[in-house]
């Protein structure tokens, strides 16, 4: 044999097996007999096999046409069972979509986006789990979740990629702190050498200063208290526990209030992207896709 039969010959035969004759098999398919009588003769080729008795008062099935018949039909209901189950899957996964994402992404975008999607899917189900950017990572890579969105400044191995967004970290303080009043920007030797109220390790905002910071060849002083959110780190902050370097999205509205104010930093650069990220050795498909659209409108 030097090539694999194709389907529609199997089904062909199968139908020759069930009717009684190439006529009525190539009727019930919708095409001319002499069209079936040609695939039959392809087939018998490629099996290298005698499958059909011709003679003028018809054709029918030889021994070993019988067993292909039986065969055949193993093949044909075993490809209707792995087609029902793909469609089973495909209803799945767009009737449910498991999405992981940063601690700042999670509090002040992420829900608009998911209210988006939801609004022209009203029956998906979204889960969303909220982590920091490593474990989020960690989280699509194993396919936990089908795409997370991420804070951190570089994109992890092994993961594909696409920016939907740009944020600012900026330096804040509670109104009564000493900072609050400065007429000029902190140097960036002063921001290190001071306790700040951070973000845990492996936190995308952790890692942009860090990063940062390294950049101007500086390291940071050990931190004043770590924290695992950006909405815990405000509220320190707020309580005059001291420094932070958070989101700009987090404490937009605190420093409008007069809760918190910004403080300026000569010659560091805190801007940062934010991504989404899935396996890349997988296409983006169904929800998931339409919710990176979504995201990427912004």
């Amino acid at each position: 044999m030097t090539r694999a039969p194709d389907l529609d010959s199997l089904k062909l035969l199968v139908l020759v097996g069930q009717l009684g004759s190439v006529g009525a098999a190539a009727e019930r398919v919708g095409i001319s007999q002499p069209t079936a009588s040609n695939r039959l003769s392809t087939l018998e080729r490629s099996l290298g096999l005698v499958l059909l008795e011709r003679s003028r008062r018809g054709s029918r099935l030889t021994e070993a046409g019988h067993m292909v018949v039986g065969w055949s039909q193993r093949v044909l209901d075993d490809l209707a069972e792995l087609m029902t189950g793909a469609e089973a899957l495909r209803v799945r996964r767009d009737a449910e979509l498991h999405v992981a994402a940063s601690m700042t992404i999670a509090e002040y975008l992420a829900p608009s986006w998911i209210g988006q999607l939801r609004s022209q899917r009203p029956d998906l189900y979204v889960g969303l789990q909220v982590t920091n950017s490593e474990r989020v990572a960690a989280l699509v890579g194993s396919g936990a979740a089908d795409i997370g969105f991420i804070e951190s400044p570089r994109p992890p191995t092994g993961l594909a990629t696409r920016q939907v967004a740009h944020d600012q970290l900026i330096v804040v303080v509670a109104n009564g702190h000493p900072w609050a009043r400065r007429r000029r920007p902190l140097s960036v030797e002063e921001l290190a050498a001071t306790p700040l109220v951070v973000r845990e390790a492996g936190s995308g905002t952790r890692e942009t200063l860090d990063q940062a910071l390294a950049r101007v060849g500086v390291a940071m002083a050990k931190p004043l208290l770590e924290l695992g959110s950006a909405t815990a780190v405000r509220s320190a902050v707020i309580a005059a526990t001291g420094p932070a370097v958070v989101s700009e999205l987090a404490v937009r509205t605190d420093i409008a209030d007069g809760r918190l104010a910004a403080v300026s930093v000569d010659g560091l650069d805190l801007r940062r992207v934010l991504r989404a990220v899935w396996p890349n050795d997988r296409k983006l498909v169904g929800p998931a896709a339409e919710l990176l659209v979504v995201a990427r409108r912004r």
